[in-house]
């Protein structure tokens, strides 16, 4: 080759040269170093095995009732996501087990009695406007299986009041009449501290142990699966606004223990708050997102005619994680004041 063609081929550009092809760049946001080893099948194998504990004692405590709500919300939200990817004419996803643990979710969230049609409707609701209607999973704002609960709980109110949980029979005599926040809330019963640790009193089918919530929520901890400022914070917000509570009524610590672990506190802390898609990315945003949700849970219990808050106190500090994110971006390093 002459100096002259050498000369002019170094001065065109890779894509001129001839028989030669442009380097391959790939642009893409940050980060840029991830771990191979997550993925949300993974993250989603754990929390279905966080929850296990939980299902357990519901299948022992409510035995037919919480199967069918189980079987019937997995199966609704597997069916519902497989029709509606497809009708967007999108890939294959139900190997991720999103959809699995949405119905799980949504299964142990509700009432034992609740008729077959409300968890199957709930389900395709929480699917198909919480999670497909976004552009699928990792995209959703809301909790898909809070989105599906609120639908039922607002459509459905006599079959997800608190009568649903009475009508609930054949079980063993704890766990008949009113849940222990209703009762509390409405007829100013409070039901013993033991039961309600271990899970021997009534409610949703799998919120009902506050143990079981631990074991499995400490597990989720434990495999990073769950960020533990969103559930610590959470937990100790409703300490704080409880115990003052209590201090102010004499009621000897009673009242705290009795918010602490009736209702969906536990299960919501753990299993539905930490949900990674709809919480801030930050540390400091997620305790922002604790405090806010364990705020508004006791707002709710104390002053509204709702006796639980959970599910309403997660949906609309999820509408607060995009502005919560924008309040705690990090400062890049070496970053000087303006």
């Amino acid at each position: 080759m002459s100096d002259t063609k050498r000369q002019i081929d170094s001065a065109m550009s890779p894509e001129d040269r001839p028989g030669r092809k442009p380097p391959l760049i790939n642009v893409a946001p940050s980060p840029h170093i991830s771990d191979s080893g997550v993925s949300t099948r993974r993250m989603m194998v754990d929390v279905l095995l966080g929850l296990s504990p939980a299902i357990v004692v519901s299948l022992y405590l409510f035995r037919f009732y919480a199967l069918k709500q189980l079987i019937v919300c997995v199966a609704a939200c597997l069916a519902a996501e497989y029709l509606l990817v497809r009708m967007r004419g999108k890939s294959f996803t139900l190997k991720d087990c999103s959809a699995m643990v949405t119905g799980v979710i949504l299964g142990l969230s509700m009432p034992g009695s609740a008729p077959w049609f409300v968890g199957a409707l709930a389900s395709v609701v929480g699917i198909g406007i919480g999670k497909i209607i976004f552009g699928g999973v990792g995209m959703n704002i809301f909790n898909p299986a809070m989105v599906g609960r609120a639908f039922v709980m607002i459509a459905f109110a006599q079959l997800m009041g608190a009568g649903a949980y009475e009508n609930v029979t054949g079980l063993v005599d704890a766990v008949s009449g009113a849940t222990p926040l209703s009762a509390l809330k409405f007829n100013g019963i409070a039901t013993d501290i033991a039961p309600l640790f271990i899970g021997i009193t009534n409610g949703s089918v799998g919120e009902v142990s506050a143990l079981a919530c631990i074991i499995g929520g400490l597990y989720l901890i434990y495999r990073n699966t769950a960020s533990w400022q969103i559930s610590v914070s959470i937990i100790a917000t409703v300490a704080v606004i409880a115990g003052i509570v209590d201090l102010a009524g004499g009621y000897q610590g009673l009242f705290l223990l009795h918010h602490l672990f009736a209702g969906a506190l536990m299960f919501g802390a753990f299993f539905i708050a930490t949900d990674p898609v709809t919480s801030p990315l930050t540390a400091k945003g997620k305790l922002i997102f604790g405090v806010g949700t364990g705020c508004l849970i006791m707002v709710i219990r104390l002053l509204s005619g709702y006796p639980e808050g959970v599910m309403f106190a997660v949906l609309i500090m999820n509408a607060m994680t995009p502005l919560i994110n924008r309040w705690t971006i990090p400062k890049p390093m070496g970053q000087r004041e303006a």
